[in-house]
């Protein structure tokens, strides 16, 4: 249509990849494509540094998941250098508020804090 203008932001393309990622548990993808090679990950129960331990992270994470369930994002913004949301996901863990930040170098996450908020 002439004239039309995206309403998807670079930073909801992220997140959206992110979640593809996640869902299809596609950690090798997910790593290359979202992450830079020396991202670090923080969480209260880990600091993971870099490509390798963030693939082995993930793979983990995701098998520890089991079938996620993204049921809603509950809250999101963005600037050039950051993306941060909430979200309510079930899955092996059970139902639970998640967040996560990511500041960005590129267009890529440099560095992603996480963590979930109390069960549902």
């Amino acid at each position: 249509m002439e004239g039309s203008v995206s309403t998807t932001t670079p930073g909801r393309e992220l997140y959206e990849r992110q979640l593809r990622f996640l869902l299809e548990k596609d950690v090798e993808g997910l790593i290359e494509t979202n992450y830079t090679a020396d991202a670090t990950l923080v969480s209260f129960a880990n600091v993971v540094k870099g490509e390798q331990a963030l693939k082995e992270y993930f793979r983990g994470y995701v098998e520890m998941l089991g079938d996620l369930v993204v049921e809603s994002t509950d809250k999101f913004v963005e600037t050039e250098n950051a993306v941060f949301f909430e979200a309510t996901v079930r899955s092996a863990l059970g139902r639970v508020r998640v967040y996560d930040a990511f500041a960005l170098r590129d267009g890529k996450i440099h560095t992603h804090f996480t963590g979930v908020m109390d069960p549902l």
